[in-house]
C-alpha cells in the first residue's frame, strides 16, 4: 500500500473518540502493514493512572483503522499486543488480500465522518430493541459484553455511583487542573474537549436521570445560578437516554483492547442508524466506585465503558472536536 493511501487510513482511524480526546496514539507503516503505539506522552495519570481508558480508545483506533481498510478493498488480520518487549506496541494490523467491499463495509466507513460525541439531550425516543440486539451481538464478537441498564434498581445504584464519582472528582483540586488543561477554547484546537461541545448548564441542574461529566466545572462561579424558574410553569420533561454499560470478562491490556474494538464497532454501527451517544464513564474512573458498580449490579466480569445513547435533536448543531495532523502521529512508510 502506498503512502498516500495510509495517510487516508490513518486519517480515519484518529477520528476515534479518544478520553478527554486526547488522541493517545501514534503509527508506523510498511507497504503491507500498520502498527499502533499508545502515546504515553499524552496519558492522563489523575484520571486514567492505570491507562486502561487511554488503551481502550487505542482500541477504537484500531477498529476504525479495519473499517477503513474493508471498505477500501482490504482484508486484514489483526494481532494485538504483538511485541512482549515493547509494552507501548498495541497493535499490529497486516493486508492479508484484496476483497469486494460490502455494502455494510461501506456504510460503516462513512459513519466514521458522521460520528460525534453528543453530550446534549436526546429526543424521547426509545431505541428499537432489534438495534440494541445488534449491537449486543457485535460486541460479543470481540469478546465484550453489552448490557442495557433497563431495572429500576440497576439505574438507580449506577447514578448514584456516577454522581458520587462527579462529586469525589470535583473535589480534587490535581483532577480539576488535569480537566481544565484538556478544555479548549480556540476552534481551531486540534486535541482536547472544545468547550462548544460542552453543555453550558450545571449538569445537576439539567433535568436528566443521568449527570454527564463537568467538564467546566473549574471555571465556573460555586456561586452561579440558573435562570429564574416559573413556578407556574409545568416541570420539565426528564431525558431518560438509553444506558449501555460494556466490559469483558478479564481486566488486562489485551482486554481493554478488545473492549475499545468493540466499542468502536457499536458506534459505527449505530451512527449509521442515526443514534449519537457520549460517556458516562465518572464511575469506571475510580477503583472504588468501578468496583462498587461491579458488585451492586452483580456483573460477571469487569465494565470497561457506561454509554448514554439516544436520537439527537434535529437541527442541534454539533461542535466536532480536532484531530491532530495525520503527519504527526504517522511515521513514513518503510520497508526496514
Amino acid at each position: 500500500m502506498e503512502q498516500q493511501e495510509w495517510t487516508q487510513v490513518v486519517g480515519a482511524a484518529t477520528k476515534a473518540p479518544s478520553i478527554h480526546n486526547t488522541q493517545p496514539w501514534r503509527f508506523t507503516a510498511t507497504a503491507d502493514q500498520l502498527d499502533l503505539y499508545v502515546d504515553p506522552g499524552r496519558a492522563l495519570p489523575v484520571l486514567d493512572p492505570t491507562g486502561r481508558q487511554q488503551v481502550i480508545s487505542c482500541g477504537v483506533a484500531v477498529e476504525f483503522a479495519v473499517v477503513a481498510l474493508a471498505a477500501a478493498g482490504w482484508l486484514t488480520e489483526v494481532e494485538l499486543l504483538p511485541d512482549a518487549g515493547d509494552g507501548d506496541h498495541l497493535a499490529t494490523l497486516r493486508l492479508i488480500g484484496p476483497i469486494e467491499a460490502t455494502a455494510l463495509d461501506r456504510e460503516l466507513a462513512a459513519a466514521i465522518d458522521h460520528r460525534h460525541t453528543v453530550r446534549d439531550p436526546f429526543q424521547p425516543r426509545d431505541l428499537p430493541a432489534q438495534l440494541l440486539d445488534r449491537l449486543q451481538a457485535e460486541a460479543g464478537a470481540f469478546g465484550a459484553w453489552f448490557k442495557p441498564v433497563t431495572r429500576s434498581e440497576e439505574e438507580v445504584a449506577t447514578v448514584f455511583l456516577i454522581d458520587r464519582a462527579e462529586e469525589m472528582e470535583q473535589g480534587d483540586p490535581a483532577y480539576l487542573a488535569e480537566l481544565q488543561s484538556w478544555l479548549r477554547t480556540d476552534p481551531a484546537a486540534v486535541d482536547g474537549v472544545p468547550v462548544e461541545a460542552v453543555p453550558s448548564g450545571d449538569p445537576h441542574q439539567r433535568p436528566s436521570n443521568w449527570t454527564i461529566r463537568d467538564f467546566v466545572v473549574g471555571t465556573r462561579p460555586h456561586a452561579a445560578s440558573g435562570p429564574a424558574h416559573d413556578p407556574d410553569a409545568p416541570p420539565p420533561e426528564v431525558e431518560r437516554p438509553t444506558v449501555v454499560l460494556m466490559g469483558t470478562d478479564g481486566d488486562d491490556r489485551y482486554d481493554w483492547l478488545q473492549a475499545g474494538r468493540a466499542l468502536g464497532r457499536v458506534l459505527l454501527l449505530a451512527t449509521s442508524a442515526g443514534i449519537a451517544a457520549s460517556s458516562l464513564t465518572q464511575a469506571l474512573d475510580w477503583p472504588a466506585t468501578r468496583a462498587r458498580l461491579r458488585t451492586r449490579l452483580s456483573l460477571v466480569g469487569y465494565p470497561q465503558m457506561l454509554l448514554r445513547m439516544g436520537y439527537p435533536q434535529e437541527g442541534a448543531p454539533v461542535a466536532a472536536s480536532g484531530r491532530r495532523p495525520v503527519d504527526e502521529v504517522l511515521a513514513p512508510a518503510s520497508d526496514g
